[in-house]
């Protein structure tokens, strides 16, 4: 018998307590398909045991920045004393899990990112694959896959097929749009998850086909979901993509959804106009061992996009950024022998925070610190490996 993830019985009873005993819990999730559909499972999860939701939440990476930070954490602390639990988020939110802690949270952590050199001391518990003593074999998955396993340690026998299949679901398109490796537990939430997705009961992904007009996957349907899905452009304190699987009308989900992709094919076509003004930019320093690039006029959720197509173009670690009036933001993604986390741990000291996944990541700095952060990069990538 397999080890399970570490702490997941932990996360499972203390999840179950605090729907026992009336607690107040918050679920804080990432903007964007992996955080929403975790969110989502986790809620449906707590509503399915008799437990209420006070509040689901998602920050905006915009004006507040990536991760667990203190101006959402701002808005959110006349809920507290309460169960604060972020997912696909937090791994290397010290300060904020510290601050969120003397605000009353007790803070519980569900990621999958790497971690840096230790785990949040202030967060009670941590759920997450990578971290130092965690046995469990496979360490690709999505977040939502984990929270997947914590629904099924929570339910046990009790875990209906209606409910197992549509967790599945979601799970299956986070985990193609998060791009997390086709093996093992991936592999089966995948095929499982789009088996039954081609006869959902959720409204929000039933709207799709109503749209399509043919309740299949094929002709590229898939990846037109996976990427409209994936806009998760924030509505007040949740998004867009959050209504949608959330919505109990069919109507209103085709509504939408339709909105969804609508946004989706914009957003193709301002990434390729980026994508240009990026490659203008570049083409006088093509000798540099990193592109380095950011505007004022980028939003910062496609800059994760924009990266991508640059570094599969030019095969060198892109950092792409959102300069805002003190602060920057931005996305890496790097060639496949590359680590970006690592990368950037050189720079720490003049990050504010920084991590995610080896090929992709994400920073967020002060303005006057950016050219130093560019010499620094240049000069780890400029090392032989």
């Amino acid at each position: 018998m397999l080890p399970k993830i570490k702490n997941l019985d932990k996360a499972a009873n203390r999840i179950k307590k605090a729907v026992r005993n009336k607690e107040r819990i918050i679920i804080y999730g990432d903007t964007d398909l992996d955080g929403v559909s975790s969110a989502v499972i986790l809620k449906e999860t707590i509503q399915n045991l008799g437990g209420q939701v006070s509040e689901v939440f998602f920050p905006d990476r915009e004006k507040d920045g990536y991760g667990i930070n203190e101006k959402a954490l701002n808005q959110l602390k006349n809920l507290a004393p309460a169960l604060f639990i972020s997912l696909d988020l937090g791994i290397s939110n010290f300060k904020e899990t510290k601050i969120a802690k003397s605000m009353g949270f007790e803070v519980v952590i569900i990621d999958h990112h790497q971690i840096l050199d230790r785990v949040p001391p202030e967060a009670s518990i941590v759920v997450d694959p990578k971290q130092k003593g965690d046995k469990y074999p496979f360490k690709e998955l999505a977040t939502a896959g984990i929270v997947f396993k914590l629904s099924q340690t929570i339910f046990k026998e009790n875990f209906s097929e209606n409910l197992k299949n549509s967790f599945l679901e979601l799970t299956a398109l986070t985990t193609l749009a998060d791009m997390m490796p086709i093996t093992d537990d991936n592999q089966i939430f995948i095929d499982q998850g789009l088996n039954a997705l081609r006869s959902t009961f959720r409204p929000g992904l039933k709207a799709f086909f109503e749209i399509f007009g043919e309740n299949n996957l094929a002709n590229n349907n898939l990846q037109k979901i996976i990427s409209a899905l994936n806009i998760c452009e924030r509505v007040d304190r949740v998004n867009e993509t959050y209504l949608l699987l959330t919505s109990s009308s069919l109507e209103n989900s085709k509504k939408i959804a339709q909105n969804l992709l609508d946004k989706s094919q914009k957003k193709q076509l301002r990434v390729r106009e980026i994508v240009q003004e990026v490659e203008r930019r570049i083409s006088q320093k093509l000798t540099e061992p990193v592109i380095f690039e950011g505007d004022a006029l980028w939003p910062l959720i496609l800059a994760g996009s924009v990266a991508s197509t640059i570094c599969q173009k030019y095969e060198k670690p892109t950092f792409i950024f959102r300069k805002g009036e003190s602060e920057s933001c931005g996305s890496v993604r790097v060639p496949k022998e590359i680590n970006s986390v690592d990368a950037m741990t050189p720079c720490a000291d003049i990050l504010i925070t920084f991590g995610g996944h080896p090929r992709a990541s994400g920073f967020r700095i002060k303005n006057e610190n950016l050219e130093e952060f560019r010499k620094c990069l240049v000069n780890y990538f400029k090392k032989p490996r």
